[in-house]
């Protein structure tokens, strides 16, 4: 099992656009299939499944733009990112999008077909939720690949004894043999690159056609020996009986033991996210400016109104909130750079709350850095066991998550116990379950700002319940098991298809088709 990282599965990619399961993840794919091509594009043909959610939603949900910046070997975070079909078209790519009946029917599958005059490659791959991939077949081959490797692949006629030179030559984790009627390779899986002078013998072996060499695409690589202390919330309870460790301590322990790194690369790396959150909320109470999207800039009114007393409650902590979490969210619909926590739809509802009970509460950095780490182990167990993922599970999965990790992240704040966390995080997904992903005009704009408003809302009560004493009844695992299966029972149409739910209702549409005719409609 390829245990979940913090910071690749749960806080991550640092990124823009409206969507990590279209943008980065796309834009992933992109990268690996530059890598597959040598770094010489000329030709692609994208073709999705009609039945899948990538068929409606590809173009208004950003995964034409990553793939575009994928193949020009761009980050997720590039600032050209918006302009990434201007810049396709002046590198003379060619791309043509097809709807195709696909085998493999999850709802965010890619099959791509590169070409250049010299070498022509497929490769099928699916967006698993939160920027996440997996890479299902090259050229016809099965393979298991999440851009969490060096990967090299050796093209062979006749493999074996190829096979059994590279096992004498190299001390590696994975060396493994596809072979086919046409094609055939030798894919070799590694925490380093292998050497070139290794590369260079091995090229010139009688049967060795060519090499493709590609580059990881995650921030914490993968190896094939991998124990990390626990992978469920019953199995840290029992790892922590005779250590009464904080949740925060427990993170980082899984962190270090997934990533083999060291506590301090773990704060580190927390320390800038938490400073990319923080940027995302004052950039966006300075007020955003985008021409394609629907809503406008509402948290400046938002925070003069609060500032002013006219709001009910005042200056209070779940003001403060709603504002974070709408400022957070105006960032990422305007192209800005966020964090994608758990996703990028749900990017406000984690980091709005937790950032706003810290400031309200007036706690220095380090304080959040613990929180930040609490909410990325609760987000370990969500993607172990269920999915980040609108598009398998509804807004459960993506609010829902964001939730309940905010949920336990605020105890930690509020110093509250192991047990009251996790408390949190149970009610906080026990109130999600169920809630669709229909976004209105096909972007991930509303009812998105509402949802994460709740989703933080929410954190904030169950945080407050469980601190009070409130008891959740049902262990965290068990919800989060409830939660994937209540995903399976959730028409496809409401599973961020834009085929259901609000965003078939009459305004959706009009708004939609606004949109469409790059008549940008604004929200007063």
């Amino acid at each position: 099992m390829n245990f979940p990282s913090i910071f690749n599965d749960v806080l991550g990619p640092v990124m823009r656009g409206p969507s990590s399961s279209h943008c980065a993840a796309s834009l992933r794919i992109g990268r690996i299939c530059l890598d597959l091509m040598d770094g010489n594009i000329q030709k692609v043909l994208i073709e999705f499944d009609p039945g899948g959610s990538l068929a409606t939603t590809h173009e208004a949900q950003g995964s034409d733009m990553g793939l575009f910046g994928g193949f020009l070997g761009w980050e997720a975070h590039d600032e050209r990112l918006e302009d990434a079909g201007e810049h396709i078209a002046t590198a003379g790519m060619e791309i043509d999008f097809q709807l195709n009946e696909l085998a493999e029917k999850h709802p965010n599958t890619y099959k791509i077909t590169l070409s250049n005059q010299n070498d022509s490659r497929e490769l099928i791959a699916i967006s698993t939720g939160g920027g996440m991939i997996e890479i299902l077949s090259i050229d016809g081959l099965p393979v298991e690949m999440d851009g969490g490797y060096f990967e090299t692949l050796i093209y062979v006629q006749h493999g074996d004894r190829v096979l059994d030179y590279i096992n004498r030559s190299l001390q590696i984790e994975d060396v493994i043999y596809h072979k086919g009627d046409d094609i055939s390779f030798i894919e070799i899986k590694s925490a380093e690159p292998v050497k070139e002078v290794f590369l260079q013998e091995i090229s010139k072996l009688e049967n060795v056609l060519f090499v493709k060499e590609l580059k990881p695409v995650l921030p914490i690589l993968s190896r094939k020996v991998m124990k990390v202390p626990f992978i469920t919330c019953d199995e840290m309870r029992l790892y922590n009986k005779d250590k009464n460790l904080e949740l925060w301590e427990l993170a980082l322990a899984y962190e270090c033991a997934r990533g083999n790194i060291s506590k301090d690369e773990v704060i580190e790396k927390m320390t800038g996210i938490y400073q990319i959150m923080k940027d995302a909320v004052q950039t966006g109470l300075r007020g955003t400016h985008y021409e394609d999207r629907i809503l406008g800039s509402q948290s400046v009114r938002f925070k003069s109104l609060m500032d002013d007393n006219k709001l009910i409650g005042g200056n209070t902590i779940l003001n403060k909130v709603v504002m974070y979490v709408s400022a957070i969210m105006e960032v990422k619909s305007s192209m800005g750079v966020i964090v994608a926590a758990p996703t990028a739809g749900s990017c406000g509802a984690m980091p709005g709350s937790v950032l706003a009970v810290a400031d309200a509460l007036e706690l220095p950095e380090e304080e959040v850095i613990k929180a930040l780490l609490v909410s990325g182990l609760i987000g370990v167990f969500i993607a172990a066991h269920s999915t980040f993922a609108a598009e398998v599970g509804g807004c459960q999965a993506e609010c829902g998550s964001g939730s309940t990790m905010a949920a336990a992240a605020i105890v930690g704040l509020a110093k509250g116990t192991f047990d009251q966390g996790i408390c949190a995080a149970s009610m906080a997904l026990q109130s999600s379950l169920g809630m669709i992903c229909d976004p209105i005009g096909n972007r991930v704009e509303a009812p998105c700002l509402n949802r994460n408003v709740m989703a933080a809302s929410n954190a904030l009560s169950c945080a407050n319940m469980a601190l009070a004493g409130y008891d959740h009844l049902i262990p965290l695992d068990q919800v989060i098991e409830t939660m994937y299966n209540v995903g399976n029972s959730i028409h496809n149409t409401l599973r961020c298809t834009n085929l259901g739910g609000l965003s078939i209702t009459k305004a959706a549409k009009e708004i939609e088709a606004k949109l469409n005719q790059k008549v940008f409609y604004k929200n007063c």
